[in-house]
């Protein structure tokens, strides 16, 4: 629907289409489905080098089949990972840190939509450990690169999160204080998700921008982004979330109303490319459009909040991986 709008009325996202992208250097998660795979072919088709990063393999092979028929000469690769799995992210984005010269963009797009509350492999809420935990734990490990690429190498990279605007949704008593707080069964399917999102826009204004970024002197940038609600096929999973004629309803109204996942990509497009970002100081901002400013909750705008985060994650993962888990913030490569 918004599609046919855009066309026919010109509303909708500005459309953005990256040019010039030569000797860049992309890491997409979930970029070969969804909005992540828009993201992923864009910057293909401008000349980065792109990384996609899914769970199964099958989706791999049909979007490099699919860019490189439009862009032969495209450098894309996948690379296989389970974001529920703190120590397989350790090992693959590790290894991918060790294995590039560079990185000029990280999007962290990947995760599981509104559902029902389960466990990933570390017994985690599965929505808070894909979701948020999982990208917390790969930027952390792709650090030390993106500090090389902006202290060695003269870039400026740039790190987004698909957040959404689903965030005003999460829990009012979120303290972000202990995993047993995280593993709340009693949670409806809306609010687990949106407080992943909620994360999202907190790690990326306090977290990186406010704390890491600050404290380093780095020109690395991080925002987050809200894609509008998108037509994939994420949406079905209302169906798991609301069993009966709620998930179906939902389902259609997304499916009916929602953008088409090339407008989706657009955010994060303008949010990796745009010198806006840089030239105003916009360091750390949540976007609902192309060069539209959101008003985050005042959840999302609570410093503490975002400290408590921080914090917790780390010790997440150090409980869950060892206490060498974590690459020191400070690290170059």
């Amino acid at each position: 629907m918004q599609s046919f709008l855009q066309s026919t009325t010109g509303l909708g996202p500005t459309p953005v289409h990256p040019s010039n992208l030569d000797g860049k250097v992309a890491i997409v998660t979930g970029g070969a489905l969804g909005i992540g795979f828009e993201v992923s072919r864009a910057l293909a088709n401008a000349g980065c080098r792109v990384i996609m990063v899914n769970r199964k393999e099958e989706q791999g092979d049909d979007a490099i089949s699919t860019i490189k028929s439009e862009s032969p000469n495209a450098q894309v690769e996948w690379k296989g990972c389970d974001l529920g799995s703190l120590k397989e992210v350790r090992e693959v984005f590790s290894d991918l840190r060790n294995s590039l010269d560079r990185l000029d963009y990280l999007v962290l797009s990947a995760g599981i939509n509104t559902n029902q509350y389960g466990l990933d492999a570390d017994g985690i809420d599965r929505h808070f450990g894909v979701n948020f935990l999982g990208h917390f734990y790969a930027v952390n490990q792709l650090w030390p690169l993106l500090r090389k690429t902006d202290k060695v190498l003269g870039g400026k990279p740039r790190v987004v999160f698909e957040a959404s605007e689903m965030h005003r949704g999460a829990p009012k008593n979120v303290h972000f204080a202990s995993l047993e707080e995280i593993n709340d069964e009693k949670l409806g399917p809306t609010e687990l998700y949106a407080r992943t999102k909620l994360a999202m826009i907190l790690f990326a204004k306090y977290g990186l921008a406010g704390k890491v970024i600050k404290e380093n002197g780095d020109g690395i940038i991080a925002v987050s982004v809200h894609p509008g609600a998108v037509n994939t096929s994420m949406q079905q999973q209302w169906k798991d979330a609301y069993p009966g004629i709620t998930g179906k309803l939902l389902t259609w109204a997304m499916l009916a109303f929602g953008r088409d996942v090339e407008q989706g990509s657009y955010s994060a497009l303008w949010a990796l490319t745009s010198p806006k970002i840089e030239e105003e100081n916009m360091n750390g901002w949540y976007f609902n459009d192309p060069d539209t400013p959101g008003k985050e909750s005042a959840q999302a705008s609570d410093e503490k909040l975002g400290t408590a985060l921080f914090d917790l994650s780390e010790r997440i993962i150090k409980e869950k991986v060892g206490e060498d888990a974590l690459v020191d913030w400070k690290e170059c490569a």
